[in-house]
């Protein structure tokens, strides 16, 4: 037996058996990143005055004005990720997460791209990367999508 027989059903066996954890990896990555946009979407909301000063003094949301940029952002911090998090919608909910994100970085960047921000930045790199693997992948098993029968889990049933 050659060695790339042995890689090939070594391989072969890692995959049945790590298959029945990617609907909990999945899960798990839904519940983190939505967790995240939703502390950030309570707090804009728990303090709306303030809120609506850093909209117009420290975000720089390109064509939007600052009190509509602060409603849209606050419903997408709220409403993508609890679609999110139900698997309703999943791959619709991660694409508008996915522009909140990218929005955030873009009307943030004179902070986010400044030196001793790259942590900051950082989380923004990592929520896009787990919101794209949802994109990708589906929701997963546990979700609303899969018990309505969409064909959000990337064809896997």
């Amino acid at each position: 037996m050659t060695i790339v027989t042995r890689l090939g059903r070594l391989n072969a066996f890692a995959e049945r058996a790590t298959a029945p954890l990617a609907s909990l990896f999945l899960l798990a990555t839904r519940l983190y990143v939505s967790w995240q946009f939703i502390k950030s979407g309570l707090l804009k909301l728990q303090d709306w005055d303030t809120t609506l000063v850093l909209f117009q003094e420290e975000y720089h949301v390109p064509l939007l004005p600052p009190a509509l940029a602060a409603v849209a952002g606050t419903a997408g911090e709220l409403l993508f990720p609890a679609l999110l998090v139900l698997g309703l919608g999943t791959r619709y909910a991660a694409l508008g997460l996915s522009a909140v994100n990218v929005m955030a970085v873009v009307s943030y960047a004179h902070v986010l791209l400044a030196e001793g921000s790259e942590a900051a930045l950082g989380q923004h790199v990592l929520w896009g990367y787990l919101l794209l693997v949802v994109l990708v992948f589906g929701p997963g098993a546990f979700s609303a999508d899969r018990a309505a029968g969409s064909s959000g889990s990337g064809g896997r049933r």
